[in-house]
């Protein structure tokens, strides 16, 4: 019997985005609540609803939720992505890589160099929050020698640090998008390449086109040792033609110890506890995954996904109206929690029973929510990756949205893309 919808299902996520919002909008800081601590007050709610079910009934309901296949395997994969990201940036992985880049590209085309280097460390560090504290110091120093506008090179940056997010098959966003639909990280990868691709080169041709005809050089010596960049190169190679997640992770950080070894940038006494430090940057996510798991779970057997689907159907037609349903819910959620891993946890439920319905391959479905909820990820003023960017410049989240560029480009060429392709 096929289960009836039911609005007061929702109430644990009506609760979350309530307590979220709310106290953000009255402290004017969306960060003051922290998303565990809403999330554990609508988890709460959940039990409380339908006295149909005990509360054992409801622990082994949300028991069956957390211990999904997906679920699991997302949580295992977040923590082994952490600590290939705090071995590699320990070893040195990070500085060499910008350093290299800086050297070289030609400094006529600086700013745009600024996005392109950013593309690469995303893409093979899985973090934009990384990839900013590493560039935006660099923009500074640009901006202040070149005199091009610092909002313009931040922007730059911030736009780098989007396509990784979005597209790196060891970025958090990426790995909650698979595991929610179920497809395979690299035909997730060849499906949102070719989305976002147009978006990224016309955001690179941009800032080339805004700072033509300037150029300038570095008091300082780049200094950079290529053993330093190659566990990038043997994660995202690894990832690319399809061997294995965990296998490529663990490779990746069992290169990084030893080329922090061989190079003399990770003493022996401090490998473990870089490692370590990784894993622990990943908890929160981690934890945030499972009682989201918890929540979900009780929502979907107190009718609250049936209720959502219902009114999804009722709108849409086919496997296209599908895509744009799904991408609509990827991005207020994201507008709602200022988080896209968490929108993508959150929305990747309902977008795998919506594409289920339609006829959506899960790779499609992927991509979209992670281009969605990173498109609104990187043009909200009270986002991470904005503030981050404001923080480390001194400038306004308003004054640098303007010119992060990707995203913008990204909302409009994968829409227009979606518009003109086959249903299917």
């Amino acid at each position: 019997m096929e289960q009836k919808g039911k609005l007061a299902g929702l109430l644990p996520i009506g609760i979350f985005l309530v307590l979220f919002l709310g106290v953000g909008l009255i402290s004017r800081d969306f960060y003051s609540m922290p998303a565990i601590v809403a999330f554990l007050i609508a988890l709460v709610v959940a039990f409380l609803q339908n006295k149909q079910y005990s509360f054992q009934e409801k622990m082994h309901i949300v028991a069956e939720g957390v211990g999904d296949d997906n679920i699991i395997t997302m949580c295992l994969i977040y923590l082994a992505a952490g600590a290939f990201s705090g071995t590699v940036t320990a070893a040195g992985g990070v500085e060499s890589t910008v350093n290299l880049g800086l050297s070289l590209l030609p400094s006529g085309i600086v700013v745009a160099g600024l996005m392109i280097i950013g593309c690469f460390i995303s893409v093979s560090m899985g973090t934009s929050m990384g990839t900013i504290g590493a560039l935006a110091p660099i923009a500074v120093g640009i901006s202040e020698k070149a005199g091009f506008p610092l909002a313009i090179c931040i922007g730059a940056v911030v736009s780098g640090a989007m396509f990784g997010d979005n597209l790196s098959m060891i970025s958090d966003t990426t790995i909650a998008a698979v595991r929610t639909q179920g497809c395979e990280m690299r035909d997730k990868f060849k499906e949102n390449f070719l989305l976002v691709l147009p978006a990224a080169i016309i955001a690179i041709l941009l800032y080339v086109f805004m700072t033509r005809g300037a150029s300038y050089s570095l008091d300082m010596t780049l200094s950079y040792h290529i053993l330093q960049v190659i566990p990038y190169l043997l994660v995202l190679v690894g990832a690319l033609i399809g061997i294995n997640v965990f296998v490529v992770l663990i490779g990746g950080t069992v290169a990084s110890l030893l080329v922090g070894l061989i190079t003399g940038s990770l003493p022996l006494d401090q490998c473990f506890q870089a490692m370590g430090s990784g894993i622990t940057s990943m908890y929160d996510i981690t934890v945030i995954s499972m009682i989201v798991a918890c929540i979900v779970s009780l929502v979907k057997k107190n009718g609250g996904i049936a209720y959502i689907l219902e009114k999804i159907h009722s709108h849409i037609r086919g496997r296209k109206g599908a895509q744009f349903g799904v991408a609509g819910l990827s991005f207020l959620v994201d507008m709602a929690t200022a988080n896209n891993t968490i929108a993508i946890v959150m929305a990747g439920p309902i977008a795998k029973e919506i594409s289920d319905d339609f006829g959506v391959s899960p790779k499609r479905t992927a991509s979209i929510l992670d281009i969605f909820t990173s498109a609104a990820q990187g043009l909200i003023p009270y986002g991470a990756q904005i503030l981050l960017a404001a923080g480390q410049t001194g400038l306004s989240p308003m004054a640098i949205i303007p010119y992060v560029f990707y995203p913008m480009l990204m909302l409009v060429c994968v829409l227009a893309l979606m518009m003109v392709r086959k249903d299917q």
